[in-house]
């Protein structure tokens, strides 16, 4: 079953314990961010604390109520414009308002997820793939009919391989 809309909301509003994610590429290209981006690229900076959306509302809304959201993203230096811009639009601001963010860098180093594909997992029984083209560009996102085992495994690979976001950045000016 494909995602889209109130169906793929209702995911993040539904869950009761995590939603958790794994990102696997350099760059994701969504039509909403192409202003920012460019502005992004030309020398513009944004303040994480002044970051307030419905995104970073819910944020604050499950870490209040209990529930996490993190993720893993997979990356390799140097890192792209567009991980750059993720790291100080999104990420910092995101990590401030309760999201649980780690690196998993494999610059230097045997990738322990070669091959697995960016997914989201809530309360670790159910999966949705993310399908993307090989430069970012979302085809679709579809629900996982199968076994979410190797899944809640991957999760547990990518969370002790990795480094919280704050640890990654600390020194790391993502702006240049």
């Amino acid at each position: 079953m494909l995602l889209a809309g109130e169906q793929w909301a209702a995911r993040f509003e539904g869950f009761t314990r995590e939603a958790w994610r794994l990102e696997t590429l350099p760059q994701y290209l969504m039509p909403q961010e192409a202003e920012e981006f460019a502005a992004f690229k030309a020398g513009a900076r944004i303040d994480p604390q002044t970051v307030s959306n419905e995104y970073t509302d819910r944020l604050h809304r499950q870490t209040a109520e209990g529930r996490t959201q993190g993720r893993v993203h997979v990356v390799t230096r140097p890192l792209s414009d567009y991980l750059r811009f993720e790291f100080h639009r999104y990420y910092n601001a995101h990590a401030l308002a309760g999201e649980q963010i780690r690196i998993l860098d494999v610059t230097d180093r045997e990738n322990p997820l070669e091959g697995v594909q960016d997914f989201w997992m809530f309360d670790h029984a159910e999966v949705v793939l993310m399908n993307y083209h090989p430069d970012g560009r979302q085809i679709s996102r579809e629900v996982f009919e199968g076994d979410v085992t190797p899944f809640i495994e991957f999760q547990r690979i990518a969370v002790a391989e990795s480094v919280p976001f704050e640890e990654y950045v600390k020194g790391l000016d993502v702006r240049t």
